[in-house]
């Protein structure tokens, strides 16, 4: 599959936003097995190529939203850039890449994306199951994990966007662009209200 039409505005917003660290944090909703939605703040971690144009992201394997996403894969995102004043929203499906996914292809990118982690990042994998009753301090003071070999817990995450919403907040009257994915797989771009 080509680049997508709305890759770049997304990449532009990135690059105009770099000088913010918090530029690379966005909101991704889940659904919840009451059908109710859960949202949370992620880090992008990239785009995991350009044949796919999925989106990269790190999650714990242990945690609620790993549950959410295995019951029902459709998800969210919300992305601000304050410099730019954009807003991205990105509706589609989710893929999560555990230790024993049977693509290779994935469980690569799964390796990397561990390895190009933080000590910092990739420790936390290592603390008490998330969600879970606070347990003493003691239990968050690890040695740091092998840094070239995942924890059984670290899962890759990617979002395939089915529809990107790009609201520009700036101008009289503001821009906004919708972006649906068709079913020969072409993108389709559509002026909207803003």
């Amino acid at each position: 599959m080509p680049l997508a039409p709305w890759r770049s505005p997304l990449s532009r917003a990135l690059h105009r936003n770099r000088s913010l660290v918090y530029a690379r944090y966005l909101q991704l909703a889940t659904v919840r097995s009451n059908h109710r939605p859960a949202n949370r703040t992620v880090v992008f971690r990239g785009f995991f190529d350009d044949e796919t144009n999925q989106l990269k992201f790190v999650v714990d394997g242990r945690s609620e939203k790993a549950e959410q996403i295995e019951q029902n894969p459709w998800a969210e995102a919300c992305w601000y850039f304050p410099k730019t004043r954009e807003q991205f929203r990105l509706l589609g499906t989710l893929t999560l890449i555990g230790e024993s996914h049977p693509d290779s292809t994935l469980a690569k990118a799964r390796q990397i994306a561990w390895q190009d982690l933080s000590d910092s990042a990739r420790v936390q994998y290592l603390w008490p199951h998330p969600g879970q009753s606070r347990t003493d301090a003691i239990a968050f003071s690890l040695p740091l994990p092998d840094a070239t070999k995942p924890l059984p817990q670290f899962c890759l995450l990617l979002l395939s966007a089915t529809q990107v919403d790009h609201l520009e907040l700036r101008g009289d009257p503001q821009n906004r662009q919708r972006y649906l994915l068709a079913d020969d797989r072409t993108w389709e771009m559509q002026d909207l209200n803003p």
